[in-house]
């Protein structure tokens, strides 16, 4: 079994600017790259796991998704030299199962990747991303707040713990 690491997409790998679905808007995070590669050296799986309701809205396609999902892939390979193992995304608004705070993309890759979720970590910036990780029992949450401000950490009160960081700098393999 393999240990992984779940980054959400939108305000995690990228600047969220809010259905980020063209190149032109696809600005990565500086920090993405190192911590990406800090944790592939380390031996985790690299999966993102990201809620695209922008598909279901209409303002974008899967066709646009792939696309941009493509360009992520070939910047961290130009940049790095390896791609993500996985890329897993909900495209729809009522999804009770793969729609995080749902965990159905966690345990999805689960399955596919043969994960020890015990040894694995995840990243996100909204609540929803932390609860689908508790739901699947990931016991390394982290909620980054790239804001520099502590006010989205106090108004999140969960009842577990999390790591609560501001940089992709403070993320790193255990």
């Amino acid at each position: 079994m393999y240990k992984a690491v779940f980054f959400d997409r939108d305000g995690v790998i990228n600047i969220d600017y809010s259905y980020v679905y063209k190149v032109e808007d696809f600005v990565f995070y500086d920090d993405f790259f190192a911590s990406v590669d800090r944790f592939k050296k380390s031996g985790y799986k690299i999966v993102v796991i990201t809620n695209q309701s922008g598909i279901e809205r209409g303002f974008y396609s899967i066709k646009d998704f792939l696309f941009i999902s493509k360009y992520m892939q070939d910047t961290i390979y130009k940049k790095l030299g390896f791609v993500l193992d996985r890329i897993y995304f909900c495209p729809l608004l009522n999804d009770a199962i793969r729609r995080k705070p749902a965990f159905g993309m966690i345990t999805q890759a689960q399955q596919d990747l043969n994960l020890d979720l015990t040894q694995s970590l995840l990243v996100g910036d909204k609540q929803s991303d932390v609860l689908a990780g508790k739901g699947a029992n990931i016991p390394h949450l982290y909620l980054i707040n790239r804001l520099d401000s502590n006010q989205e950490f106090e108004d999140i009160s969960l009842n577990f713990d999390i790591h609560k960081i501001t940089s992709l700098r403070d993320f790193k393999p255990l």
